[in-house]
C-alpha cells in the first residue's frame, strides 16, 4: 500500500471530529468551572477540592475501561458509552448546589467522561500505524475545539454571569458523545503483537522514570487549571481577556503540532522533554511574580506551547512505543491517570490549599520548583533508553 492509499484509509475528519468536541469540553470546564463554584459561595479550598475530584477518577476510570478495552477490542463502544453516561450524569449538576452534592456529580460524571480520550487515543494511534508522526495534525483540532471555546465562552461570562456554564458543558458533552458515533469500531481494532508481561514493562527504568516525568509535571499545573482565571480576574483582567489569555495559550500549542513531525527527527525527543520542562518552570515564575504585567503573562502563555504542546506529543509517541499490542489501551491509561489523574489531584488539592496558606506568588513559585524536579529526573533517568527511539 502506497502513503497516498494509507492516508485515505485514516478518517481524517472523523477523529479529528471527536479531538475537537472533547477538548471544547475541556475548554468551558477547566478555565470556567472555578469561577461557577465561586459563584456558587464556595472558597478556595472547597474550589481545590471539587477539582481535584474530576482529576483523581483519572487515576481509576481510564485503568478500568483500559483493562475491559484491552480484552474486548471494542474500544470505540466504550467510547460511545462513556460519551453517552458523562452527558446524562452531568445533568445532576441542576438538581443540587451543595458541596457533597457537586461533589457527587463530578466523582461520577468524570469516571465516565475520562474514560473516553485514553481509548480513543489508543483508536487513533493504532489506525495511523507506522504513521503516527500524524497523530499531531489530527490532535491539533482539539486545541482548535478549546480556542474556540475558551475565546467565545468569556464575553458570554461576561455579560449573562457564570450560570449559564453548565448548559454550556451539556451541549459539547453531547457533541463528544455524536462525534464518537462516526468512527467506525473497525478503527480500534484489537491487535495482539506483543505478549511481554505488563509487569515487566513498568520495571523498566525509563517507562518508570517516563511516569515520574508525566506526574510532576501535570501536578506543577494545579495552581494553573485551578486558580489561574480567579488570579486573573483579582488583577482587574475582564473574563475576555481572561479567555483571550486561555486561547492564546492553545493558540501556541496549534503551532507546536503543527512542527513536531519536523521536530522530532531534528532534535530527538529527549531533548524536546527537557527544554519543556525547563520552559514550564520559566511560565510558572512570570505568572507567580509578574500578574499585573500584560507582556510577561502574553509570554508566560505563548510558553503552553512547552508545558502542554511538546510534552503531551512526546509523552503519547513515547507511551505508544513502550506498551505495544495487547498493552497499549492500558498504556494510554496508564499515561492518563498517573499524569492528568493523580498529577492533576495532587496539583489542584495542593494548590487549594497553597492558595490560602503561602498565597498565590509562592504557590507558583512551588509549581516551578516541581517542574523543575521533573528535569532533573528526566535528565538524569531516561537518557539512556531514549538514545534508540528518540
Amino acid at each position: 500500500m502506497t502513503e497516498a492509499d494509507e492516508r485515505r484509509t485514516v478518517p481524517y475528519w472523523r477523529l479529528s471530529g471527536f479531538y475537537f468536541f472533547y477538548f471544547a469540553s475541556i475548554g468551558a470546564l477547566i478555565p470556567y468551572w472555578s469561577l461557577y463554584l465561586k459563584s456558587l459561595g464556595f472558597d478556595a479550598r472547597d474550589i481545590g477540592t471539587l477539582m481535584a475530584l474530576i482529576m483523581a477518577t483519572k487515576i481509576v476510570s481510564p485503568n478500568v475501561w483500559g483493562w475491559i478495552a484491552d480484552h474486548t477490542g471494542r474500544r470505540m463502544r466504550i467510547v460511545r458509552l462513556g460519551g453517552l453516561l458523562s452527558t446524562l450524569t452531568f445533568f445532576g449538576v441542576f438538581f443540587g448546589h451543595d458541596f457533597w452534592w457537586l461533589a457527587l456529580v463530578m466523582l461520577v460524571f468524570s469516571f465516565f467522561w475520562n474514560a473516553t480520550l485514553p481509548q480513543f487515543e489508543a483508536t487513533t494511534l493504532n489506525h495511523l500505524g507506522d504513521q503516527s508522526h500524524r497523530y499531531s495534525g489530527i490532535r491539533l483540532w482539539g486545541s482548535i475545539g478549546f480556542i474556540v471555546t475558551v475565546a467565545a465562552l468569556g464575553p458570554v461570562l461576561d455579560r449573562q454571569g457564570a450560570w449559564v456554564l453548565p448548559w454550556v458543558l451539556v451541549f459539547v458533552f453531547a457533541g463528544i458523545w455524536l462525534a464518537s458515533l462516526t468512527v467506525p469500531e473497525r478503527v480500534a481494532g484489537h491487535r495482539s503483537l506483543d505478549h511481554e508481561p505488563l509487569r515487566r514493562v513498568l520495571r523498566r527504568p525509563e517507562v518508570l522514570a517516563l511516569l515520574v516525568v508525566c506526574f510532576l509535571l501535570q501536578a506543577s499545573h494545579g495552581p494553573y487549571y485551578t486558580f489561574y482565571s480567579l488570579y486573573m480576574e483579582e488583577y482587574g483582567y475582564t473574563r475576555t481577556t481572561i479567555g483571550q489569555l486561555w486561547a492564546l495559550g492553545v493558540i501556541a500549542e496549534v503551532g507546536v503540532f503543527l512542527l513536531m513531525h519536523r521536530w522530532v527527527p531534528r532534535f530527538g525527543l529527549r531533548l524536546l522533554l527537557l527544554a519543556s520542562l525547563a520552559l514550564t518552570s520559566l511560565r510558572w515564575v512570570l505568572i507567580g511574580e509578574f500578574p499585573d504585567a500584560l507582556a510577561p503573562i502574553v509570554v508566560a502563555q505563548c510558553l503552553h506551547a512547552a508545558s502542554f504542546g511538546i510534552y503531551h506529543a512526546v509523552a503519547i509517541q513515547l507511551i505508544h512505543r513502550y506498551f505495544t499490542g495487547r498493552h497499549q489501551g492500558k498504556g494510554q491509561a496508564l499515561y492518563s491517570s498517573v499524569s492528568f489523574g493523580a498529577g492533576g489531584a495532587a496539583g489542584s488539592y495542593l494548590a487549594g490549599i497553597g492558595w490560602g496558606a503561602l498565597g498565590a506568588d509562592n504557590t507558583y513559585l512551588l509549581a516551578a520548583l516541581v517542574s523543575a524536579l521533573a528535569f532533573l529526573v528526566a535528565w538524569r533517568w531516561v537518557r539512556p533508553a531514549w538514545q534508540s527511539v528518540g
